[in-house]
């Protein structure tokens, strides 16, 4: 018929369009839409209130496939870490995060990057490809599916989908995994807008950040098209020393990116841009580091948020430590300019900021990558 079409690719004008193709009417792929993603199901016989006719037809033509859990992981801190299988021989994570008020999903976009960071492990895997929105989504579908638990307690990947009334597991999404968001962004406009659709898992713009290295053209669009929370890596506050640690910053200086967060700043959802800075001993986190920042950034509405370092393998940066730490967002609180410092979870499964790359660094020994992961073999999420 269609062949293998997977639904998870399609946000809601997708779906629609594609049921038009099928003959059927737009309240159909809304019903579709929820039992997807509001119920994770994965077999279209689970729909029981689809006419038998239609699961027949999209049973032939159609499936709902996120990528495989190769293995996972659990830190003591109830930090989780999936292995994920896009094909092709490459694999991604995704980091469930959870705390006394939120609980927070950080999402890959690709495998590997191309941005190449000088701090971040992923960077130095090169990269290999985009996903596509099925892989990106199908990672808040996988984890709602692991942790939400049906009415009789159990996971809803035993058996059968969950209800629809069911506490949802995820309160927050950060697209700040393996990858560079914009640089894909065909495949995330419509992840990002399944994430905020009330047929899907209904997060506000609020609850959902994309996390950027500085494309400034994709901010832009971004503003347009689906403008939700948006972080900016920052990590400097010159473009001599941005440009040695984030090389993208030579083709969109700090004047330009920062421009471009003053222009989103009229459509987001929050009221500030949360400007990313990773702490490098003796390289951006001195006095005078802190005091250039604030000049750099003085009449933009943010926070900055002071990450830790998660030093890895072939890396000759070093962490700051925790006064020096203490004392830069105390010169940046002083100076106006609301900062906290990231509380580092997971690292002991390699699920820090920055570790997503797990121990590897090269990406042709695949089987040796999955191996040094310290992970469990999955359980499969099919229902």
């Amino acid at each position: 018929m269609m062949g293998d079409v997977n639904l998870l690719n399609f946000d809601r004008d997708g779906m629609t369009s594609w049921f038009e193709t099928l003959g059927e009417r737009p309240f159909r792929a809304r019903q579709v839409m929820r039992w997807i993603h509001r119920r994770g199901a994965a077999e279209f016989g689970q729909m029981s209130d689809i006419a038998r006719s239609l699961r027949e037809k999209l049973a032939r033509g159609a499936c709902v496939r996120a990528a495989p859990v190769l293995r996972s992981g659990a830190s003591p801190d109830g930090t989780r870490k999936w292995l994920l299988d896009v094909g092709q021989g490459e694999a991604v994570e995704a980091v469930y995060i959870p705390e006394p008020d939120r609980a927070t999903l950080c999402i890959s976009t690709q495998a590997g990057c191309a941005v190449n960071c000088r701090f971040c492990a992923t960077g130095m895997q090169g990269f290999s490809r985009n996903l596509t929105t099925a892989q990106i989504i199908g990672q808040l579908w996988m984890a709602e599916r692991e942790l939400r638990p049906r009415a009789d307690g159990q996971p809803t990947n035993v058996g059968h989908a969950g209800p629809e009334s069911a506490t949802r597991a995820i309160s927050n999404v950060v697209l700040m995994g393996m990858g560079e968001p914009l640089q894909n962004y065909d495949a995330v406009l419509p992840a990002l807008r399944l994430m905020l659709d009330d047929d899907a898992y209904g997060l506000s713009r609020r609850r959902v950040t994309v996390s950027t290295s500085g494309m400034v053209p994709m901010i832009d669009r971004l503003a347009r098209d689906c403008p939700v929370a948006l972080a900016v890596s920052l990590h400097a506050p010159n473009d001599a020393l941005r440009s040695e640690l984030v090389p993208m910053n030579r083709k969109y200086p700090l004047p330009e990116l920062l421009a471009a967060c003053v222009r989103y700043l009229r459509h987001a959802p929050r009221d500030f841009i949360t400007f990313e800075y990773i702490m490098l001993a003796g390289v951006n986190d001195s006095d005078r580091h802190a005091r250039e920042l604030i000049k750099r950034v003085g009449d933009i509405s943010c926070k900055f948020n002071l990450i830790p370092f998660n030093p890895f393998p072939g890396s000759d940066l070093r962490r700051s430590d925790a006064q020096r730490v203490r004392d830069f967002a105390g010169i940046l609180t002083e100076g106006g300019i609301v900062t906290t410092v990231r509380r580092t979870r997971g690292e002991d499964i390699d699920a820090a900021c920055g570790q997503l790359a797990g121990a590897v660094r090269d990406r042709t020994d695949v089987a040796a990558r999955r191996a040094s992961i310290p992970l469990v073999p999955a359980v499969s999420t099919a229902a």
